[in-house]
């Protein structure tokens, strides 16, 4: 009987094991160098000031083969949705155009974009409950904690 459940577990059930402990709606807790994170991207001042006050919701859910990451802030909201490992075109929140690939690495779901010839990563981990996002581009690191609602 146990083998034969496992024959006919479906996809998402896989995919959801693999990223399980991403899942859920998660709120900003705390925030280290995202302004000078953000400038590196290029993001103009004002913008730049704005984004780094907000405390996004970060909703993360497995759907078939595909993982899909809402976010959620008070002057706008974007969803990308992706397979693992798999390069998608994605337009960011400051309206970059840029090529993506979410893949895990371990215990970390690792997203780069590239774009013009510049690229950055977004490290996520799960460290004792709450998630961890290290935000890099060229030698600035942003610290972004959050925690699960």
């Amino acid at each position: 009987m146990f083998l034969g459940f496992w024959l006919w577990v479906p996809l998402l059930s896989k995919l959801s094991i693999m990223v399980e402990p991403f899942l859920g709606t998660w709120k900003l807790e705390s925030s280290e160098n995202f302004e000078e994170y953000l400038e590196q991207l290029g993001v103009p001042g004002t913008i730049r000031h704005l984004a780094a006050l907000e405390k996004p919701r970060i909703c993360i859910s497995a759907h078939g083969d595909k993982v899909s990451l809402r976010t959620e802030t008070s002057f706008k909201n974007f969803e990308i949705s992706f397979k693992l490992g798999e390069e998608f075109d994605e337009t960011t929140a400051d309206g970059r155009k840029v090529k993506s690939i979410i893949r895990l690495d371990g215990d970390s779901l690792v997203h780069v974009q590239k774009w013009l010839g510049k690229e950055t990563t977004v490290k996520r981990q799960i460290v004792d409950g709450k998630m961890v996002a290290k935000h890099t581009m060229n030698n600035v690191v942003s610290k972004r904690v959050f925690r699960k609602e």
